[in-house]
């Protein structure tokens, strides 16, 4: 004899409601859990970035970012030993996305690869060695955030090999844009003039973040 077990509707909708709701719990506890190893970590080496890193600030500017536009598919040129990498990751682990970072500096890479590592958000990050200049142009794409902080006569070179795999209403950063350094001068007249971008020019910092949205 065939015994045939019926749940009714409202208790299948229970069930199921439940289910989902100790899922979500469980994904808030996980989060609240990595964002307090992050936070901690960079309070406590706040002061000892070096080895061309960004400041705190920028950092703090790079996550805001991501999270205040849902950003999920990033690309970082140069990511020395890992600050701004961290800060993007951490962002990117709210809004679900990944990361493809670019070093040519082994040492300063796997540096980069331990510091990750040891704030939980390696498993988000993609860690390419090798030159930019190559690289960049080997991407597939699309993209939707990127952080430039390469050579900085190269960042029109950068910005032209990224574009057509860039989303429309993506976000295109640079870095140390008030600061005179060359190349400088002629990406920011490059992006200030294009018509496919608005730029404005994030000044928490002396080193500066020029701000390109893809129209």
């Amino acid at each position: 004899m065939k015994v045939i077990f019926q749940i009714k509707p409202v208790l299948f909708s229970i069930l199921f409601f439940g289910i989902v709701a100790g899922c979500i719990a469980q994904g808030n506890d996980k989060q609240r859990e990595l964002d307090e190893r992050v936070q901690k970590f960079l309070k406590e080496n706040q002061q000892q970035w070096r080895d061309l890193n960004v400041p705190y600030e920028d950092g703090q500017v790079l996550h805001d970012l991501i999270i205040a536009n849902n950003y999920q598919s990033a690309l970082e040129i140069g990511t020395s030993t890992g600050h701004s990498t961290i800060w993007i990751a951490w962002a990117l682990s709210k809004t679900g996305g990944k990361l493809i970072t670019l070093e040519i500096d082994e040492s300063r890479q796997a540096e980069a690869i331990a510091n990750l590592k040891a704030v939980g958000l390696s498993y988000l990050v993609d860690f390419r060695l090798g030159d930019a200049h190559a690289l960049v142009k080997e991407l597939e794409g699309p993209f939707d955030f990127v952080f430039l902080d390469a050579d900085k006569d190269w960042y029109v070179q950068y910005f032209k090999d990224v574009d057509a795999k860039f989303k429309k209403g993506g976000c295109f950063t640079a870095h140390n844009v008030l600061q005179n350094m060359r190349g400088i001068s002629e990406y920011m007249d490059f992006v200030q003039s294009h018509p496919g971008y608005k730029t404005t020019i994030d000044k928490t910092s002396d080193s500066g973040i020029a701000i390109s949205r893809k129209r």
